[in-house]
Formats: structure tokens, sequence, C-alpha cells
């Protein structure tokens, strides 16, 4: 029998490699983590570890900290609340947050009116309830989703995900009748995605019995890869075509990291679903669908919820970084530092061979790492850019198919001076490498 935990070996002080070693024994592997350290404290773009090493956060808890960590109106909104209750479930007494928060998103999505929203706890959660609204409100069952996306880890969600390692190796088989065609990025990769969406309604499903195409404006773990503008137009006319339902996922690129509220901003293209999630409640955990009212009223009273969605302290969380968002000038803000960093990447790639593409819209930028000599994908490099700027106290995220991409999502709350100082570790970083 294992000795029982007592609130001295639950809460005694320890290293970071004593609270490795308990990790590895307590929990399973599949919960992959990248830091061997673990946090004790964090204020907007800044952490400090259980042993006061001090980290800039350039992952942002992947893309879920736009208004930065512990945000003080974030924080004070969560405070009141939890003075007044932390749980009914909406679906047995509703409270007036969840409605209001509803309202002011359905005023601000690019979703032609009247826009219902639903809201959740997680971002798989979005996207798994937003096929079952296209599903019921169109009567079909097919999906067509797009390779190197990705969607979340829940068994539908991962079907949509265009990934398999680490995400889909040894958990299928799949839910059926979803479909996947290359994403548009290019001139190029756009006809190879108009032959094989072709090819698709002629072989595999005819589209009358497709509910919905669902994609990224900007593939997040597929490598911060933004959409073709003409392929979203298209998306849009070949949808309207056949009756299908189009959704944007912006769990990644929603609520200002692209220079503007929401990506779909960008392409002049409305969609008839949107998934948010992430940076939409301050770190804390809310979700939502949103949609032409319509179509949300698809699933019969019962069809949607969850005993957590909408939770009472996440909706206040919600709330507070809107307000944010719009007194701080987050979309100007992140338009200013996604130019800065995106010049800055270019510059360095003149004198490091090594880095090849740098992309992004607005603050969701990221460069690619490729070997000088043949220009093929190079992880290997990537990883060791990453590393060397950890030991630095730099946190980076990679992402991207090949796994040779280095993502920037630090906080839109930066400081200056923090900003500054992470690119310099990044160029530290980057040199260290090189020699």
């Amino acid at each position: 029998m294992n000795a029982p935990q007592t609130p001295e070996t639950l809460h005694a002080p320890h290293t970071n490699a004593a609270w490795h070693q308990r990790r590895l024994a307590a929990t399973p592997r599949g919960v992959g983590v990248f830091g061997d350290f673990f946090i004790d404290r964090a204020k907007n773009a800044e952490l400090w570890d259980i042993e006061g090493r001090r980290f800039i956060d350039f992952a942002g808890g992947i893309a879920v900290l736009n208004t930065g960590h512990v945000h003080p109106k974030v924080q004070a909104a969560i405070a009141a609340q939890l003075q007044r209750f932390t749980h009914s479930c909406y679906q047995v007494v509703p409270y007036a947050e969840y409605v209001s928060l509803a309202e002011r998103i359905n005023a601000i999505v690019p979703i032609d009116g009247p826009v219902k929203t639903a809201f959740f706890s997680t971002g798989a959660e979005a996207i798994e309830n937003a096929m079952k609204i296209a599903r019921a409100a169109t009567g079909r069952s097919g999906i067509v989703a797009f390779g190197g996306a990705f969607h979340g880890r829940s068994l539908f969600a991962v079907s949509l995900t265009g990934k398999v390692q680490p995400y889909k190796a040894g958990f299928g088989p799949f839910p059926p009748e979803v479909y996947h065609v290359p994403f548009p990025v290019s001139a190029d990769s756009f006809e190879d995605a108009k032959k094989a969406m072709a090819h698709l309604f002629k072989a595999d499903i005819e589209p009358s019995r497709v509910a919905a195409i669902v994609f990224e404006p900007v593939q997040g773990e597929g490598g911060f890869n933004p959409i073709l503008p003409a392929a979203v137009q298209w998306l849009r006319e070949l949808c309207d075509a056949h009756g299908i339902l189009l959704i944007a996922d912006e769990v990644q690129t929603g609520f200002a990291r692209t220079g503007r509220m929401f990506a779909m901003e960008h392409f002049g293209v409305r969609p008839d679903l949107m998934t948010l999630a992430k940076s939409m409640a301050g770190g804390t955990t809310l979700s939502a669908v949103c949609g032409r009212a319509a179509v949300m009223d698809g699933p019969a009273p019962g069809g949607l919820g969850g005993t957590y969605a909408g939770h009472p302290l996440a909706v206040a969380a919600a709330h507070a970084v809107l307000d944010v968002m719009e007194e701080e000038g987050l979309c100007a803000r992140a338009q200013r530092l996604g130019d800065q960093l995106i010049a800055t990447l270019i510059a360095r790639r003149a004198a490091r061979q090594c880095i090849g593409d740098v992309r992004g819209l607005g603050a969701m930028v990221a460069c690619e790492f490729v070997d000088p000599k043949t220009g093929a994908p190079d992880a290997e490099t990537t990883k060791r850019v990453q590393m060397a700027a950890l030991r630095r106290g730099l946190l980076l995220l990679t992402c991207g198919v090949n796994a040779n991409v280095i993502r920037f999502l630090f906080p839109l709350t930066i400081e200056d001076a923090v900003f500054n100082e992470g690119l310099a570790v990044f160029d530290a970083a980057l040199a260290e490498v090189a020699a």
C-alpha cells in the first residue's frame, strides 16, 4: 500500500528536480510536459519557478494569455464573482452574466445576424459542439477539414486534426465521414485544394451530404500558416452553392492575436459558425460556439451544454478581458508588436541561413528552420534554438507538421522593455546554435 500523503508531504518545499520525479511517478507519460521546472508565480509576460528563476513568457499558455498573467482587472473580476457564487450549472439555475456575455460576443463576431452563442469549457468542446450543431441544423453528416489542422484532442476533434504524431497515433478508429483536403496557403496549394475538393465530391461523398467545412484562418499547431485570402472566398462560395455550413475555428486566432478581434475580419468573409476559446477568459476555462441564430437553434433543448459549461468565474473573467482589450487597444498593439517581430526575424534571416520562411498575421508570428544547403525542414535545429532560449530564460513553443517552426505567443500586454529583452534572448539562442 502506498504511504498516505500528509499536508506536509503534499506542500513541502522541493526542488524542480524533486517535483519532476514526483510527476513521473504520479502522472501518465501521455500528458507530455515541456518544462522541467514548476511555476510558482507570474505577472504579465514573466513567470518565476519554485526555485526563484525568472522566465520571459513567449508561449502564453499556448495562446491563452493575450491579456497576460494575472491581469489586475481580470483578477478583480474573478475575486468579486468568487464572493457571490462559484457554481449553479447554467442549465439548472441560470445567471445573468452568461446572457450578457453572449450578447457582447454576438455584437462583435463577424457573422451575419441575428447571432446566438453557447458557452462550453475547452476548445475541443467547442469544436465537438459545432459539429453537433452543424449536423442537427443541416440534417447531414459529412465534415471536411484540412491537412495540418489542429482542432483538439477529444475523439471527434482529433479526427478533424490533420497531424498524426502525437495526436492521432494509437487512438483510432476515428468517427466516420470526416475528410481532409490540402490547406491552401499559396497559389499552388490553393490549386491542390480545389482539385482535392472536387475529387472528394466525386469519389467519396456528394456535397449534399456534407454538413460543414471547418478551417483555421491561421493554422496554429500546423505551423502558423495563414490561409490564402482568395481561398476563404472560394470556401464561402462553395458552401453557398451546396448548402454547406462554413465554420471558422478561431480558438487560437481570436481575441486580438492577429491584430483584429477575430482573424476572419482580415478576409471580408463571414462564416456561419465560429469556435472561440483560449484568450477569451484570461486563463480560466471558457469556450464558445457562436453562429447564425437559425443554425444555432438546430439542436433540440438539452442537446447542448455541460455541467461546467459557461462557468461563472470564467464568464466574469471574459467580461473583464473584453473590457481590457478595448481599454488598452490590444488589437492595435498586436499589430505593432507583430510588425516589429517580423521585421526583426527577416533581418536575422539575412545572417542566419537556417531561418526559412517568416510569416504571420498581426502578432501570430512564426519562423521556420531549414537546412541551409537543401532547404529541407530542420526539426533538430528548431529544438536546439528552443532549448538554448529556455536555458536563457525565454519560453518558446514549436509547431508545424515537420516540427520545424517556432511560434511566438507573448501576451499582447507585454511591456516594451520585456518584449525587447525577449528578442535579445532569442538572438543569443540563435547565435549559440549557429556557433
